[in-house]
């Protein structure tokens, strides 16, 4: 077998395993959701143990829960009984992964737990297992088998698990109403945090640079415009000031060979009307997105009016550290 069928044999185990897990799905998770939601209401934390590879998972899973909003730390299954364990308080919530469910460290560390008043959810591929007992919330992420040739190696199954953990963030995110705003204020570095905090003002090409016409103007005399803004598009206004239209080089370029009045032409006859465009006040996130999905290269931005005010473009967002 090739190096790439064997990757492809992993792909396919793997992908197996995920739809299995989520064949598996059921009020289990409804309940692991309020319990999570319950305890950060009530100002707890969420505490994630775990030993090898689930261990490995767990640190993921505090990583994504605790950067949308969801006070998470994980606690070390091998120093927890040597003094570790003072970072659980009463009405904390454990999350404690482990596939077989028999890992002797996390068994051990059980009846220390049980002498908080907290609640435990079990990340588990053995719902009869030791820690899947004692917990009051078994989440199975029970997989046919692994991708390693062996059945030894946790590949299928840890993957199974994080993709789990992903399932709770996200839905614990939606539940407390978590939005766009509130993720901003802990990713405040990085491209992520600038989109978030930054709006459509602050990167918006104005003035000289944003070229804007009436619809009565000419194609030829638009493309002076266009050309003294050093833009690719032009926003097409009606007698006042509103946005009908957008008139972009490309357009030019496709109807130059077939029509021969082009030039002399009133921009109303050739423009793509109700063009895309977003509010000022937008983030430039939402920018992001629209430039993602609607494969364009300019956004106009208009004011509560629908006046053209700027205009975005896509070439930009690199040098702004956007993208």
């Amino acid at each position: 077998m090739s190096h790439l069928a064997h990757a492809r044999r992993v792909f396919d185990i793997e992908l197996a395993a995920l739809r299995a897990v989520r064949a598996q799905l059921d009020d289990a998770f409804d309940r692991a959701v309020e319990l999570t939601v319950e305890t950060l209401k009530r100002r707890g934390k969420l505490v994630i143990v775990g030993i090898g590879k689930s261990g490995n998972i767990g640190a993921k899973l505090a990583a994504t829960l605790t950067s949308t909003g969801s006070t998470s730390v994980v606690l070390s299954s091998v120093d927890a009984l040597h003094g570790d364990l003072g970072i659980v308080n009463d009405g904390d919530l454990v999350l404690a992964l482990s596939y077989s469910g028999e890992s002797e460290e996390l068994v051990n560390l059980l009846p220390a737990l049980k002498r908080f008043a907290v609640k435990l959810v079990a990340f588990t591929g053995n719902p009869k297992s030791t820690i899947a007992r004692h917990s009051d919330v078994v989440l199975n992420v029970r997989v046919p088998k692994e991708a390693c040739p062996f059945n030894l190696a946790p590949t299928a199954s840890t993957t199974a698990m994080l993709v789990m953990g992903d399932a709770l963030a996200m839905a614990v995110l939606e539940a407390r109403g978590f939005t766009q705003k509130d993720f901003a204020r802990y990713h405040p570095s990085g491209a992520i945090g600038r989109a978030l905090l930054v709006q459509v003002r602050d990167i918006m090409r104005t003035g000289e640079r944003n070229a804007v016409a009436p619809q009565t103007l000419a194609v030829r005399e638009a493309l002076m415009v266009m050309t003294k803004a050093k833009s690719g598009s032009l926003a097409v206004v009606d007698r006042r000031g509103k946005l009908v239209g957008v008139f972009t080089d490309g357009d030019f370029r496709r109807r130059m060979s077939t029509d021969n009045d082009l030039l002399t032409s009133p921009l109303a006859e050739v423009m793509t009307r109700n063009p895309i465009c977003i509010r000022d006040e937008a983030l430039a996130a939402e920018a992001l997105k629209i430039f993602n999905e609607r494969n364009i290269d300019d956004l106009i931005v208009v004011n509560a009016k629908r006046e053209p005010v700027g205009l975005v473009d896509s070439q930009d967002l690199p040098k702004l550290k956007l993208m």
